[in-house]
């Protein structure tokens, strides 16, 4: 089953740790540390052109992931998975 996060983007839904709301998280030092490094890191992929409005955190074989969406963190969380 997989998630559409936007753009031309879709994971897995078992790979999905959290779908984090940006505005509200980045807040904490904590979550802009993680989000720095993780630049730092080349984990970080930004969909789309637009300011995004969540963050999405996966993990897979290749390690863990985190992709900015323009899409909020609420509609994500109530998409419908699908099947290729």
């Amino acid at each position: 089953m997989f998630i559409h996060l936007g753009e031309n983007t879709v994971i897995l839904k078992k790979n999905i740790v959290g779908i984090f709301d940006l505005d509200n998280s980045s807040k904490s030092e904590h979550t802009r540390n993680y989000l720095k490094k993780g630049e730092e890191d080349f984990k970080v992929t930004s969909i789309g052109e637009e300011i995004p409005k969540s963050f999405v955190v996966a993990v897979d074989d290749l390690g863990e992931r985190i992709y900015l969406s323009q899409i909020s963190s609420l509609t994500l969380s109530k998409r419908d998975v699908f099947s290729p």
